[in-house]
């Protein structure tokens, strides 16, 4: 015989324990889990601050990851009680033990003036454009607001930052600033996926910023027209959460370094030389290495060769620089294990394609360990060679450093 509506919500009232917002709030306190199913536009209006999140269409699916303990308390709550029986109901048949439901759920809650906070309101654009990163349990509502509230300095906006520009301002990155002064050519189009034929002889920065707004207007663009120096590095990079280093020489690489050191700024660093690349993340401040403990001092200038001089493949800054950009997301997100002491490695002509490799930090690194001797910026011109006055041991490190 089929059952009606009534006859499913009181057997589930039979076999599953209600509860009243007092007694919620005490077992909240001594470490219950409460479970919100709920849509997503309820949610974003206001919900129990200690709540998981799990909407009732997810709830089979997701809930194993969040609430991996069958045996903890677990509170389920909707609107006024009535979803979140049902939800209840749901659990039980999955061996969940000890179960309670929210009797007046949310409303309840809110209307006994117990504490509730409102996610970020997204405009009806931003809901539909973020819709697939919603969905993702280590992105959703609150991860989203994270990026869109971040801050990311892109130095360089050549091949490696093309590909790292597009994917952050898809991903909703509030802020992206760009450090460039030079202006498009027609050789840089063979790798530079951001500049266009119509942009050849305008500033990178202009070009760059044209194709963020057209794939996403929201994005606010922080142009940088200078070249970096030990003059400016640190102003313009404290104002940023998260550094991506996108440049093709040893100096810039060696000025963006230190400053993000002494700044206490992530940095995402990416690679490439004709089919090789590599990307990985300094942080000392979360324990990991610098450029400093990989490259103590850099390679002579004629172990250095430029792209123009070298050559790169097309394609590789893609992959390259798309990585640079996941980095860049999973440290906004806090998602992950981060590339820190660990460098992703390419030999794209190589039957082993890709390693992983160990960035040990090093202990006498003269910028990030603990008795660190070089305590500012220096010339970092004379510092590669490029300048009077300048020494080096010849360590060669073109290869893996450009």
């Amino acid at each position: 015989m089929a059952k009606s509506s009534k006859n499913i919500l009181d057997e589930a009232r039979s076999s599953i324990r209600q509860i009243d917002v007092e007694q919620a709030r005490k077992m909240i306190d001594d470490g219950a889990a409460i479970i919100d199913v709920r849509e997503s536009d309820e949610w974003r209006q206001g919900h129990i601050p200690q709540a998981i999140f799990i909407p009732r269409g997810f709830l089979e699916l997701r809930v194993e990851e969040k609430l991996p303990d069958r045996k903890r308390p677990v509170i389920v709550q909707c609107a006024s009680g009535t979803r979140s029986l049902l939800a209840a109901r749901t659990l039980a048949e999955m061996g969940y033990e000890n179960l309670y439901n929210l009797s007046g759920g949310f409303n309840g809650w809110k209307d006994k003036g117990l504490p509730w906070v409102a996610e970020r309101q997204f405009t009806p654009d931003e809901i539909t454009r973020y819709s697939r990163h919603f969905v993702i349990p280590e992105v959703g509502e609150k991860g989203q607001a994270k990026l869109l509230d971040a801050k990311v300095l892109l130095i360089g906006m050549g091949a490696l930052g093309s590909p790292t520009a597009l994917y952050l301002s898809a991903a909703g990155v509030g802020t992206i600033g760009i450090v460039d002064f030079d202006s498009v050519d027609l050789s840089n189009l063979q790798r530079q996926i951001i500049h266009t034929v119509d942009r050849v002889g305008i500033l990178k920065t202009q070009s760059a910023e044209e194709s963020i707004h057209a794939l996403n207007p929201g994005v606010k663009v922080n142009r940088h027209e200078v070249r970096l120096t030990s003059e400016n590095a640190m102003e313009i990079i404290s104002a940023y959460d998260v550094v991506v280093n996108c440049g093709d020489n040893f100096p810039t690489r060696y000025l963006v370094n230190d400053a993000c050191v002494f700044a206490h700024k992530p940095l995402v660093d990416g690679a490439i030389f004709r089919f090789e690349g590599n990307a990985t993340v300094f942080s000392p401040d979360r324990g990991g290495p610098c450029y400093r403990c990989l490259y103590p001092e850099p390679a002579p200038p004629d172990m250095a060769p430029s792209c123009a001089e070298a050559g790169v493949l097309g394609a590789l800054p893609g992959l390259i620089g798309s990585i640079e950009a996941l980095e860049a997301i999973k440290l906004i997100l806090g998602a992950g294990e981060p590339l820190i002491g660990r460098m992703v490695y390419f030999d794209t002509l190589s039957k082993d394609y890709v390693r992983v490799l160990k960035v040990p930090r090093d202990p006498k690194c003269p910028v990030c360990s603990e008795h660190a001797t070089q305590k500012g910026l220096i010339d970092y011109e004379a510092f590669c060679g490029l300048g009077a006055g300048a020494t080096t041991n010849g360590a060669a490190h073109a290869a893996a450093g450009r």
